[in-house]
């Protein structure tokens, strides 16, 4: 006879007594304590559908529960703090209207001057014969762009800007000074600076070079861009007289003259060219010195 009892539950012993009662089988084991057969779904199914729940609801943006709380019976769980705000945003709405228009603005003059650089370089069309004169008053003279660098044959010359001035002294007497070489003082400022400012970098030079190309041999201007390159250089080599010889101290500027000094770059050592050393002058005629000008006004 076998151990134990095919309809029996309870383990017997050898001489037929009753033992410890055997575990229940099948889903019995399983099932939650007081629930009975058939009474409602299973534990993991009602996990799954409130979880499902809380999905939905959080698509249409209902605060959601969680599901693990939820069958424990507690309430909704809150939503995480939003992060603060930073940058443009974090500025009351007047303000991101201010920024938003002073952005515009820039963006819109950075566009209308790289237009107008543009045109200015740019072979003669439709747009340029209409509106040339417009574009001419705003590139020149302080923004002209020219191709001297990437020429066949880029300059291959040294030169040098230089003034004198006539002066009328506190006793009414005209006195003439020498010859003040400014690119001279330009070089020795740019010398061992790491960062030399534009002026002392282009000014001079760009003045010059628009005065040559609106004059002809006989120093005369030609046409109002001429006329318009002999104000500008004469009111930088006044400002200079007055910032950098002290000419106030000692008179009142009545005239200067302007002159360059041209000398051409000496090639390596290793080449056949030669080159004269001779210096080549360029004496301009003297410019009378308005009042505004004489009196430190362009300053």
């Amino acid at each position: 006879m076998d151990a134990y009892d095919e309809d029996s539950r309870y383990r017997r012993g050898p001489d037929g007594s009753t033992g410890a009662r055997l575990p229940e089988s099948g889903t019995d084991k399983h099932r939650r304590p007081g629930a009975e057969e058939g009474s409602g779904p299973p534990l993991g199914a009602v996990a799954v559908a409130d979880a499902s729940s809380a999905v939905a609801a959080r698509a249409a943006g209902q605060p959601s529960v969680d599901p693990d709380r939820a069958v424990g019976g507690a309430g909704p769980v809150d939503a995480p703090p939003a992060p603060p705000r930073t940058g443009v945003a974090a500025l009351s709405l007047r303000y991101q209207v201010g920024a938003a228009v002073a952005l515009a603005a820039v963006a819109v003059a950075a566009c209308v001057h790289l237009a107008m650089v543009f045109l200015s370089v740019a072979p003669a069309n439709t747009v340029t014969k209409q509106h040339g004169k417009a574009i001419e008053e705003w590139v020149y003279p302080e923004f002209e762009q020219n191709w001297k660098l990437f020429a066949p044959n880029p300059l291959q010359q040294n030169i040098a800007v230089q003034v004198r001035a006539e002066v009328r002294t506190e006793d009414g007497d005209l006195r003439t000074t020498g010859w003040t070489d400014l690119s001279a003082r330009d070089g020795a400022a740019i010398d061992g600076n790491l960062l030399p400012s534009h002026t002392q970098q282009n000014e001079l030079r760009r003045a010059w070079d628009f005065l040559a190309a609106t004059h002809g041999t006989d120093n005369r201007p030609v046409g109002l861009r001429g006329a318009l390159s002999e104000t500008y250089m004469r009111r930088i080599v006044t400002m200079r007289l007055y910032r950098e010889d002290a000419i106030g101290r000692r008179g009142v500027v009545q005239r200067v003259q302007v002159r360059s000094r041209t000398t051409n770059v000496q090639p390596p050592v290793w080449s056949r060219e030669r080159f004269s050393g001779k210096p080549v002058y360029r004496v301009l005629p003297w410019w009378t010195v308005t009042a505004d000008e004489a009196a430190g006004g362009v300053a």
